[in-house]
């Protein structure tokens, strides 16, 4: 497309990559934000509305007035000790006191609890050992540390919790090769952690499967009550976009106040919006498109929704005339979550994944796996809503120091998130927001992760006065209309995927690339289609600070830089639009990160605001 002079954007970009940034230093995280509703905007007319992100819609977190009074609900360290052998520098093991004090707690108080009814384990001062992963499976419990460097929590995983199969090269977790009986290791997906947030209900069809396991495979059939293919039911007719009501083949199993999960079939109609045909990596027959809902009403079986659907929902993956992928039909569902885990949260407390022979400084800008087998995460949350994590101290944790797998309405606020031993193939040591909806991510410091992302449909999320020295990534899987606003990202021209010693590559297996990581990724259809799919619609950068070094020693340029442009990624001002140069769809973000996408060609940069946030009404300070 000719054009008689530089757009606004091109011009904007042109600008940011000569001047150099004003400051050398990354500006801190704006901790202490007031995310409460007295202090959030209404709707911003043309924009999603973000106002319900966070705890319980209104991200008011609870305090000690919250708090159930019976002291059986509230478990000292000192009772910690007496009563579980939790003790702090004393070198023990103290995973089964943990869990033991968890499981107590998940049997007498959190039946009868409630959000504001919250039972409270304090952690001593000191240092404390674990071993395997803590399920933290009982509702309306605050886990609560002396300070976030004054309780530390060293995690050393043993033989049963470290990955015993890895792909044929040794570079990365296998799940696919982490089978017994009918169980599958990607059940496991994330993966192992230190915090398991996740109910641990076995469905009856693997009852026998479970008992039979040995210790390192109970846990792929430890929350299947949960999953779609034993909880769904499967739609009967389709739905659109807007639409709040759905039906379904049978609703028995659904009730009004409920969670559920509304699963949209892949179809090959799908793939060709995002542009992800005619590559050498298989279409699949999956859900790309999810999302949490809660249950208005039901009535016969219509099921109808809190809010609208943000996604056509075909009756399976050829319902919209499209052929069936890989010769099989697959059916969209609405899936109950049938045992979620509600108002979890962790305080005040610091943790670490301890690595013997292991060198942390050789983790700085090593964008590889330093030990594949420990590939375990900090905190999960699967199958979790309601919960959160504030003023944590997260160093060298082994993948994802926070992550989560269909979780809604968290609050991931005023942490700081240091390290990871494995930052390379098969996607890990990022920051992770995954299936994630109606979130708030705010006052965060990250340092030293491979990425920030959301991807695999999260949506509905708020990324407020965050501090990163990563890029703020959509990774794929239609991802859309999260809000990131008033964040410091300072990218270094160390941090990009070729800076790998060993076990380099991406989520999708491949090999590092030449290219450079800049404060924003966005994932082209033809390569994330290699993990997932294209990024989704309307992702929204407002008011941040992002600079970008492109060599050694090289000044930080501002990108994206003008403080009042709204940039709708994905969008051309009325639908979904896939990034293009010249009409033709980028076929991958890298060394295409510097072009111009505004004027229709999937930046919708029409919008300004004179605003300092469009979430909050109020902020002391922006980047």
């Amino acid at each position: 497309m000719t054009k008689t002079s530089p757009p606004l954007l091109s011009m904007l970009l042109i600008v940011s990559l000569v001047v150099p940034t004003a400051t050398a230093v990354a500006a801190p995280a704006l901790t202490g934000l007031d995310v409460s509703p007295a202090n959030r905007r209404g709707p911003v007319s043309g924009l999603y509305d973000w106002s319900k992100a966070g705890y319980r819609g209104n991200g008011v977190l609870p305090g000690n007035d919250e708090l159930n009074p019976s002291a059986a609900c509230q478990i000292t360290a000192a009772e910690l000790a007496s009563q579980f052998s939790v003790r702090p520098n004393d070198g023990v093991d103290d995973t089964a006191g943990l869990q033991a004090a968890i499981d107590s707690i998940r049997t007498q108080c959190s039946p009868s609890a409630s959000y504001t009814k919250l039972s409270l384990i304090t952690l001593p001062a000191g240092e404390l050992r674990v071993s395997k992963e803590i399920h933290v499976d009982a509702d309306y419990l605050v886990i609560r540390g002396a300070g976030a460097t004054a309780t530390k929590v060293v995690y050393t995983p043993d033989a049963n919790t470290r990955y015993d199969a890895l792909t044929p090269d040794g570079s990365d977790w296998d799940e696919d090769g982490m089978t017994f009986g009918q169980g599958k290791g990607g059940w496991l997906w994330p993966g192992r952690g230190l915090f398991r947030v996740q109910s641990r209900g076995v469905h009856p069809s693997y009852a026998s499967d479970h008992s039979r396991a040995p210790e390192n495979r109970k846990d792929i059939f430890e929350g299947t009550v949960n999953v779609h293919w034993k909880a769904g039911t499967k739609v009967s007719a389709a739905a659109k976009a807007g639409d709040r009501a759905i039906k379904v083949a049978s609703a028995s199993t659904i009730k009004a106040g409920m969670f559920v999960n509304v699963r949209a079939a892949n179809s090959v109609k799908f793939y060709d919006q995002q542009f992800a045909t005619g590559t050498p990596h298989p279409l699949l027959n999956m859900h790309m498109r999810q999302q949490i809902f809660t249950v208005a009403s039901v009535s016969g079986t219509t099921v109808t929704l809190d809010k609208p659907l943000e996604f056509d929902v075909p009756v399976n993956s050829t319902s919209d005339g499209s052929p069936a992928i890989d010769g099989t039909t697959y059916d969209s569902k609405v899936s109950p979550l049938v045992d979620p885990v509600l108002g979890v949260g962790f305080e005040n407390f610091g943790f670490t994944q301890a690595m013997p022979g292991l060198d942390a400084a050789e983790a700085v800008n090593n964008y590889g796996n330093m030990a594949p087998a420990d590939e375990m995460h900090g905190i999960i949350f699967k199958w979790a809503a309601n919960s959160w994590v504030r003023g944590i101290r997260a160093e060298m944790t082994g993948s994802h120091p926070i992550v989560t797998e269909e979780a809604k309405n968290l609050q991931i606020v005023d942490n700081r998130l240091d390290g990871s031993w494995n930052k390379g193939k098969g996607g890990n040591g990022y920051f992770r927001g995954s299936r994630v909806w109606d979130s708030l991510y705010a006052g965060n410091t990250s340092r030293n992760l491979r990425h920030f992302t959301f991807q695999w449909s999260a949506s509905g999320n708020v990324v407020i006065g965050n501090d990163f020295d990563s890029d703020l990534n959509l990774h794929g899987g239609w991802e859309r209309n999260n809000l990131f606003e008033n964040n410091t990202v300072r990218v270094s021209y160390a941090h990009r995927s070729g800076n790998c010693r060993a076990n380099c590559g991406e989520e999708g297996g491949g090999g590092p690339d030449d290219s450079n990581w800049f404060p924003i990724w966005w994932g082209a259809g033809k390569k994330a289609v290699k993990w997932s799919g294209a990024s989704g619609p309307r992702n929204v950068f407002f008011n941040n600070a992002m600079t970008k070094q492109l060599s050694t020693g090289g000044s930080f340029d501002p990108f994206y830089s003008e403080k009042s442009r709204i940039y709708q990624f994905g969008w051309n001002g009325g639908s979904y639009r896939h990034l293009d140069v010249g009409g033709t769809a980028i076929a991958d973000w890298a060394k295409n990160e510097q072009r111009d996408y505004s004027g229709g060609h999937g930046v919708d940069t029409a919008k300004t605001d004179s605003a300092k946030s469009l979430f909050l009404r109020n902020i002391p300070v922006t980047p």
